[in-house]
C-alpha cells in the first residue's frame, strides 16, 4: 500500500475557481457561490448542498441543454466534497463522488478529478478501498466466459429467420488494403478473426475477481430494460463490483436486464493504471450486457467496428437502402433508432420490415466486425460478454 496523501492536491481547481465561480454568478447561481465558499473551508455539509443544487441544474432539461458552467460547478463541489472524505478517512465514499464528477461534470477539472481518483487508488492498494479480492478460482473463470451456447436455444432467443439468410462474411490475416478495396470502399460488413491475440484484455478480462480488483470500486452507469426505448427502461449509477455481481448471478430485474453500454469507461479511469489493449490502441466505448439482452435496431453516422473481447453476440445488419422500411422515429433524437421491435414485430403497424434482407452474424471472442456507415444494427447477447468499439470519421482516417 502507498503512503496515504495528507490532501487531494487540486491546481486546477485552485487556479480557476475564482472564474468559474463568477461565471455560476452570472447565471444566478448565487446560493452555489454561497455554498462553494464554505465548501472551500471544509464544510463538508456545504459541499454536499452545493453538489445537490448543481446536481438540479444538471437535469433540469435535456442534456445537450444543460450550460457547461453548471457542468463544471458540478465537478467543483465533488472535488470539495471529495476532499472533505478523503481528510476524514472515508475513501470509497470520496472515490465514488469523484466518479460522478467524471461521469457528469464538465472538462474544465477533469484533470483534478483524474488525479485524485490516482491518488486513492495507489493509496488503497490492491485490495481496493473496501477489502480486495486476487485471482479467480479457475471455475469462476470458466463459468465467467463460458462459452457453451446450445444453437437450439440460440435459435429460441433470437429474432425470426436469423442464421437462415446470408451471412457475414469472415476473414484472419486480412492486410489493410484488402479491407479498404473489398470492405470500407464498397460499404459491407465483414469479420476479422485472428487480430486481437496480443490484447491483454483478452485473458485478464475473463477473470471477474481481476476486474473487481482494479475497478471494483468505481461508479459506473449503467442500463436497465430491454433497451432504451421500453417504457419501463431507467439509468442506474452502482459500483462495477455491484453490475459484475448482477452479471455473474444473472439476476434480471422486473425492469429487465441490466447493461453497461455506450460508456466511455477507459476515459475514466477504470483499468487500474494498466492498459488492457496494446500500445496506441484505444476503444472508444465500452458494453458488458448481461445474457440475452438485446441492443434495439438503430443506426450510425460512421464507421464503426465492435469487437468481441469475452463472450459471443448475435448481431443481425440492414443496409442504409433499407431505412425507411424499419421505420425510424421522426423525433430528431431517436432518427436513428427503429419502431420495429424484430423480436416480436407488428405486421400491421410495420408490413414492410418482416421481409427485408440482412445479413447477420455470431460475434465470437476474439473477433471484430466491420460495420459501414449507416447501416442498422440489431445486437442480443448469448453470454456473458464484454466488447469494446471503435468510430471514426473521415475526417480522422485522413490525419
Amino acid at each position: 500500500m502507498a503512503a496515504v496523501p495528507a490532501e487531494l492536491p487540486t491546481p486546477t481547481l485552485d487556479a480557476e475557481s475564482e472564474n468559474l465561480l463568477q461565471n455560476v454568478s452570472e447565471q444566478g447561481g448565487y446560493a452555489f457561490v454561497n455554498l462553494a465558499a464554505l465548501a472551500a473551508g471544509g464544510d463538508i455539509r456545504a459541499a454536499e448542498a452545493a453538489r445537490e443544487m448543481a446536481w438540479e441544474q444538471l437535469h433540469s432539461g435535456p442534456w445537450h441543454s444543460v450550460l457547461p458552467v453548471w457542468r463544471d460547478a458540478y465537478s467543483m463541489s465533488c472535488l470539495r466534497m471529495a476532499v472533505a472524505l478523503h481528510r476524514a478517512g472515508d475513501w470509497r465514499e470520496a472515490l465514488r463522488v469523484l466518479d460522478l464528477g467524471l461521469i457528469m461534470g464538465g472538462n474544465l477539472l477533469r484533470k483534478d478529478l483524474g488525479s485524485a481518483v490516482e491518488l486513492i487508488m495507489r493509496s488503497c492498494g490492491d485490495g481496493g478501498c473496501g477489502g480486495g479480492a486476487g485471482e479467480g478460482s479457475l471455475e469462476e473463470r470458466r463459468e465467467w466466459c463460458s462459452e457453451s451456447c446450445d444453437k437450439a436455444e440460440v435459435i429460441r432467443v433470437l429474432p425470426n429467420r436469423s442464421l437462415s439468410c446470408k451471412f457475414v462474411e469472415k476473414r484472419s490475416s486480412l492486410s489493410l488494403e484488402a479491407f479498404l478495396c473489398d470492405y470500407f470502399i464498397s460499404g459491407v460488413p465483414v469479420i476479422i478473426s485472428d487480430c486481437m491475440a496480443d490484447w491483454p484484455a483478452s485473458t485478464k478480462w475473463k477473470d471477474p475477481a481481476y476486474l473487481k480488483k482494479i475497478a471494483g470500486d468505481r461508479t459506473v452507469p449503467v442500463e436497465v430494460g430491454k433497451n432504451y426505448l421500453c417504457s419501463n427502461w431507467k439509468q442506474e449509477l452502482i459500483p462495477f463490483s455491484q453490475f459484475l455481481e448482477r452479471i455473474q448471478s444473472n439476476d434480471c430485474s422486473a425492469a429487465g436486464p441490466t447493461y453497461l453500454a455506450q460508456h466511455p469507461l477507459f476515459d475514466q479511469g477504470c483499468g487500474g493504471g494498466e492498459s488492457p489493449f496494446p500500445t496506441g490502441t484505444s476503444p472508444s466505448r465500452a458494453r458488458i450486457p448481461q445474457n440475452f439482452s438485446t441492443t434495439q435496431a438503430g443506426s450510425g453516422g460512421n464507421p464503426s467496428a465492435p469487437q468481441g473481447v469475452v463472450g459471443r453476440k448475435y448481431v443481425r445488419l440492414y443496409p442504409a437502402s433499407v431505412s425507411e422500411d424499419l421505420y425510424p422515429f421522426t423525433e430528431s433524437m431517436l432518427s436513428n433508432s427503429s419502431q420495429v421491435d424484430l423480436d416480436n414485430i407488428y405486421d400491421k403497424e410495420f408490413p414492410k420490415a418482416r421481409d427485408l434482407d440482412f445479413m447477420d452474424c455470431i460475434l465470437e471472442q476474439g473477433q471484430m466486425l466491420y460495420i459501414p456507415p449507416k447501416w442498422w444494427h440489431y445486437v442480443k447477447s448469448l453470454t456473458t460478454s464484454f466488447s469494446v468499439s471503435f468510430w471514426w470519421n473521415e475526417m480522422a482516417a485522413n490525419t
